[in-house]
């Protein structure tokens, strides 16, 4: 019996991953965490590779992405490899809560849209500190309660947008988990969520092409499996976005130095 696949099982498939604030969000997070040329970088929950192939062209440096998701692996090196930086980076299957490198190895960790679903999310930042240098950053982009707490409904619409096993927090609680694992110099900075500028960087993060191969595989996988359009058919009835999102929901940018 095929079983139902969740978000993450399907967007492995068609090769397609997403964080909130896209290509913007991910540069100003590089830019926070210090990345130059000459670096070794961690891209915890890497998805399909794109931020750690768009580290290695634009800076040179050298990273690792690991996902808990074998085929989201796969993906990331397929993309390695067309984009030719399979010499700059490498791509690990593990978990963030258990991560599979020596004490003190990166100079700096990130996460985008990650954190939010480790059950142990303290555990989580506590292994980003455990593999970073003294000297090094830790970076997250993770989605944020601007106000808590939000309306019921609100708070389930987002559990299906990101996954019934996310939690978003507050900044004040994601600042919290840095400074509780013993990092210092906490930055944080929260943006709202708009939802045709997350649409617009989707495509910008990987260009008319990519998305058209995108949309192949989403075809081919609706036509060929019954358990996926099954879940189509239910996020369709999830309906647009409340109103009221941008008030309660967001998006923020959390560095700490080790």
């Amino acid at each position: 019996m095929e079983s139902q696949p969740n978000f993450f099982d399907f967007a492995a498939e068609v090769g397609l991953t997403k964080h909130i604030g896209g290509n913007e969000a991910t540069e100003e997070l590089l830019e926070l965490c210090h990345i130059s040329e000459g670096k070794y970088i961690l891209d915890v929950g890497c998805g399909v590779g794109a931020t750690p192939c768009f580290i290695a062209r634009k800076y040179g440096c050298r990273v690792v992405g690991v996902d808990i998701l074998p085929g989201m692996v796969r993906r990331a090196q397929e993309r390695a490899e067309k984009e030719g930086v399979l010499d700059r980076v490498e791509f690990k299957t593990a978990d963030a809560q258990d991560l599979p490198f020596e004490d003190d190895l990166f100079d700096t960790v990130i996460t985008e849209s990650v954190t939010a679903f480790p059950d142990n999310k303290q555990k989580a930042v506590n292994e980003y500190v455990r593999v970073t240098k003294s000297g090094g950053y830790v970076g997250l982009n993770e989605s944020t309660w601007l106000i808590y707490p939000p309306p019921p409904e609100l708070e389930a619409w987002i559990s299906q947008d990101l996954g019934t096993n996310a939690k978003s927090l507050t900044s004040n609680q994601w600042a919290g988990l840095l400074e509780s694992a013993g990092l210092q110099e906490i930055f944080t900075k929260t943006y709202t969520v708009n939802l045709r500028d997350e649409s617009k960087g989707i495509m910008q993060r990987y260009g008319l092409g990519g998305m058209l191969g995108v949309f192949g595989r989403m075809l081919t996988l609706y036509v060929r499996s019954p358990s996926y359009r099954k879940f189509v058919k239910e996020v369709q009835k999830s309906g647009i976005a409340p109103k009221n999102l941008d008030e309660y929901f967001g998006y923020g940018l959390y560095v700490g130095y080790k």
